[in-house]
């Protein structure tokens, strides 16, 4: 059984209802009561729920922003100076909260809103503790989903067109004359990977050509499984003429193993990723790929959980940025001069 608020009560040697005032700022309370009560949460590492914490709050002029941690390509990639670059336009700052120590992260996320230390959130993949976020969107704390997965929470999100995304590849690869891809896919239970192939699926049957399930390999995001799914699917025999792969990351892993197999790209395949972050450009060749408009949904969520702290009429509930096609050298070659 989970630390309770009796627990800290005990500890602190008070009521649970100088506990609950303490967490809700209700009242005056004395200083030495209020950090005795503070300090047996820490030990306790007591998570209050949103029940408990009321969400009585002031403002801070600080958002939060929960994300996995700070090597996250995806979030550095544009994400995040968005955000920082919008909230000090409108006078805020930002209190960032890393999600890579499981409960320690979850405890620590219960004592920041235990503190009012934010007026509203920002999240980023919150893997295991969804049910929690939205506990504190239900209870009043303004939270804005920034979605890498398609999750669609009960709660406002920002988000971008996986499945169009997904479409645009197939149909670019489709322009240029493949018709025997290969797809390397993102984990298997993220929404977004789901989306991805599902698009892009669709639009090669609309041309006459089912894909096979032989055809379709699970990358999980990561250059290195990418490479040796590439190198595996070549020694196997698997003939293809191109590569929709599901982050770019993956396809320079693809990318590799292509040169190491010495086939060329485009002449022997064509390679397209997804999501256009700074690596796309500097690959050689040069990276097509589906741009995910990671600035824009940075400041578009950042603009939207501030009209949804301020309670702005007829605040928007959620919002989605479509992808656009960026074509370079690893479909395309360049035309002579």
């Amino acid at each position: 059984m989970g630390v309770t608020i009796a627990d800290v009560a005990a500890r602190a040697g008070v009521s649970k209802t100088t506990v609950s005032r303490v967490l809700n700022s209700k009242g005056e309370i004395n200083e030495n009561t209020v950090l005795k009560v503070r300090k047996a949460i820490s030990d306790l590492g007591y998570v209050p729920s949103a029940g408990a914490v009321g969400l009585a709050r002031g403002t801070t002029q600080m958002i939060g922003m929960l994300i996995p941690d700070l090597a996250w390509a995806w979030a550095g990639a544009g994400i995040v100076p968005a955000v920082i670059e919008t909230l000090e336009t409108e006078g805020f700052g930002l209190r960032m909260l890393t999600w890579n120590h499981g409960e320690e992260s979850l405890r620590r996320l219960g004592l920041q809103v235990a503190a009012k230390s934010f007026d509203g959130l920002l999240v980023i993949e919150p893997e295991g503790a969804l049910g929690y976020i939205t506990e504190l969107h239900e209870a009043g704390l303004p939270v804005v989903l920034i979605d890498d997965r398609f999750q669609r929470p009960g709660f406002p999100y920002v988000a971008t067109t996986n499945r169009e995304g997904g479409a645009q590849a197939a149909r670019h690869l489709l322009e240029i004359g493949r018709r025997r891809p290969l797809v390397v896919t993102g984990p298997d239970a993220f929404g977004c990977t789901r989306e991805r192939l599902g698009g892009f699926v669709d639009v090669y049957a609309e041309a006459g050509i089912e894909i096979d399930r032989s055809s379709i390999i699970c990358g999980d995001f990561q250059f290195e499984r990418c490479r040796s799914a590439i190198a595996g699917a070549l020694a196997d025999g698997l003939e293809f003429d191109a590569v929709f792969a599901h982050n770019d990351p993956s396809a320079a892993g693809v990318l590799t193993a292509l040169h190491e197999a010495g086939l060329w790209v485009p002449q022997d395949v064509a390679v397209v990723g997804f999501d256009d972050v700074e690596m796309a450009s500097y690959t050689f060749p040069a990276l097509t790929t589906i741009r995910q408009p990671v600035r824009e949904m940075g400041a578009a969520a950042a603009r939207l959980l501030l009209d949804h702290v301020r309670g702005v009429p007829k605040a928007a509930p959620s919002c989605v940025i479509p992808t656009s096609l960026v074509v370079r050298g690893s479909t395309l070659r360049p035309s002579p001069n």
